[in-house]
């Protein structure tokens, strides 16, 4: 059972819009949908929100203290409201997964990411939950930096914001604990695939003009391309 949903993210307005946020974004939409509002919280270095879902206590949380310490934060609300690793599902940025998709995860490696490292640190664990949200990768390792740091384009923004949305309705499963149901469902629900163009349609000939294609047989067809 998830009852600590903590987005990472860095402060500030000139951080908002940055792929780096995109936990934020995340916990942002949870709160519209319980309708619920974070609040400064200084005990806890963040923004918190407690509520109640499915009868169940809920409690929501942005650290304030910029991306690399974002365990001070989570490890001091976690201590005192008694909230086991095991019950923290932790959302953020991941540049391995592309944008449009999520992935679920327990435990395992931080994989550099410097919010997580930090919470490994400050929990003295990496037995906690991960919502992973895609953003893509520049291609160049030394570019990784500026990428997450910089707006989204608008096109990889929309279905970023609309896996949010997608992510979102596994939070019953979530809070009830069925983590295997969340998992499958944050997996299984992709963006659909572009549809093919339509072909242009036929332009009837004029009286009189040649038809090519009684002159240049059309091709036989090639295999399938996906």
């Amino acid at each position: 059972m998830i009852k600590l949903f903590v987005g990472l993210g860095n402060p500030g307005t000139e951080y908002e819009y940055t792929r780096h946020n995109a936990g934020f974004w995340w916990i942002d939409q949870l709160a519209t949908q319980l309708k619920v509002q974070l609040q400064p919280e200084k005990n806890y270095h963040g923004w918190m929100a407690r509520t109640d879902f499915q009868g169940h206590t809920v409690w929501l949380l942005k650290p304030a203290t910029f991306m690399n310490l974002s365990g001070k934060s989570v490890s001091a609300l976690a201590r005192f409201f008694k909230i086991q690793p095991e019950e923290i599902l932790v959302v953020h940025d991941e540049l391995d997964v592309v944008p449009g998709e999520a992935k679920m995860k327990f435990g395992g490696s931080h994989a550099g990411h410097n919010g997580l490292r930090d919470i490994h640190a400050q929990l003295g664990t990496d037995a906690y939950w991960r919502l992973r949200i895609g953003i893509g990768h520049p291609g160049v390792k030394s570019e990784v930096l500026h990428w997450v740091l910089k707006m989204p384009a608008p096109d990889q923004k929309t279905v970023i914001a609309t896996c949010i949305d997608r992510t979102l309705k596994a939070l019953a499963f979530m809070a009830s604990g069925d983590m295997v149901k969340a998992t499958q469902m944050v997996h299984t629900s992709k963006p659909p695939r572009p549809k093919p163009p339509r072909p242009a349609a036929a332009i009837p000939l004029k009286e009189g003009e040649p038809n090519e294609s009684s002159d240049h047989p059309a091709p036989a067809p090639g295999p399938a391309v996906d």
